[in-house]
């Protein structure tokens, strides 16, 4: 008995010391939007700083993400890129934009051509750039003249040690905003990772990544929004991260109407060199990386709901669609998506 008590004191004792799980949420702002980390200190991780160091960390790997890939600073790495006049002159860049750029031409492939990071003249033309000129429908001569600076053959990426980006055609540009997002995310969760975290959740203007369990011990769940559907169908849909990185693409938020009242997607078609059109609402996918995630989902929104289906198949993408038929939507999901929503 006597054993017994000091056994129980001493699990008391450890208890009482023992560290309650504690959420930490940490937001600010980047990107042109927000953003928002949530996660659980047990008082376990050693390698993690106070909260407010924390932020300071993060902040400033967002700063050096922007600084190397925003289009609207213009002393960025892609900015300079985008500035040089220069064909055929390799220029060495940071590893993070080289290992944007590499997953952005595997994507490429992967799409079909439908995700292109090089139709940057053409996103700019039509109002959707830097400078934003909302409204004006470009000519069709100005669209062809612009056209032959598109194509992703008309840059070359060499990696290694010090990685070099060359462009074939003097007035190549590039946009990484397809993609970008998504990367910082993950070098937000990359940070956490490294310090210990292992339950944490992570969002840059609705791109996502999770991993682990929430303070309540469940899987981060995710729902999904949707426009007004059929009173038949669940208003909303949540899907658990299970180290999982999340995006969505869709045009029924950022748009325009041309001055016959046609409603312009800001999602350019790089074959069709014109924004997209056709009853694709929306897509959300699913990926081991945020930044897998969000340039699939932009190449696949540009295919549509049917080829985007099709390739989720053949590739084994979990994907969920929101698509619009008249003055309804239905929606649609890949076997893998399925796999997914059934863990739950």
């Amino acid at each position: 008995m006597k054993k017994l008590f000091l056994l129980c004191t001493t699990l008391f004792i450890l208890t009482a010391c023992g560290k309650a799980p504690e959420q930490i949420v940490l937001q600010g702002k980047t990107m042109g939007t927000t953003y928002t980390v949530k996660y659980i200190d047990n008082g376990e991780v050693k390698n993690l700083a106070n909260p407010e160091k924390v932020k300071n960390e993060l902040d400033g790997l967002l700063v050096e993400v922007n600084n190397q890939m925003s289009t609207y600073q213009p002393d960025s790495e892609i900015s300079q890129f985008n500035q040089l006049k220069e064909a055929n002159q390799a220029v060495e860049i940071s590893q993070d934009f080289a290992k944007v750029v590499e997953e952005a031409i595997r994507l490429n492939k992967m799409t079909e051509g439908a995700l292109d990071i090089t139709v940057g003249p053409l996103v700019n033309l039509w109002g959707f750039g830097p400078d934003k000129r909302l409204n004006i429908v470009p000519s069709d001569e100005k669209i062809k003249e612009l056209s032959s600076y598109v194509g992703i053959d008309k840059i070359n990426l060499k990696m290694g040690d010090k990685p070099t980006l060359t462009k074939t055609v003097p007035n190549l540009y590039l946009d990484l905003s397809s993609i970008a997002k998504g990367f910082g995310v993950d070098k937000l969760a990359e940070y956490l990772e490294n310090a210990g975290v292992s339950n944490y959740l992570v969002e840059i203007g609705g791109e996502l990544r999770g991993k682990g369990k929430n303070l309540k011990g469940l899987d981060w769940r995710i729902a999904i929004e949707q426009p007004i559907m059929e009173q038949s169908q669940s208003a909303q849909i949540t899907v658990p991260l299970h180290n999982l990185g999340m995006a969505t693409s869709g045009n029924y938020r950022n748009y325009f109407e041309d001055e016959n009242g046609n409603r312009l997607s800001h999602i350019i078609d790089p074959q069709k060199l014109s924004p997209v059109s056709h009853n694709l609402a929306s897509i959300t996918v699913l990926a081991p990386t945020t930044m897998t995630a969000d340039g699939l989902s932009t190449g696949l929104f540009v295919l549509g709901a049917e080829k985007a289906l099709a390739l989720a198949e053949r590739e084994k993408l979990a994907i969920f669609l929101i698509i619009k038929n008249g003055d309804k939507f239905e929606s649609q999901m890949s076997s893998e998506f399925k796999k997914l929503i059934q863990l739950q």
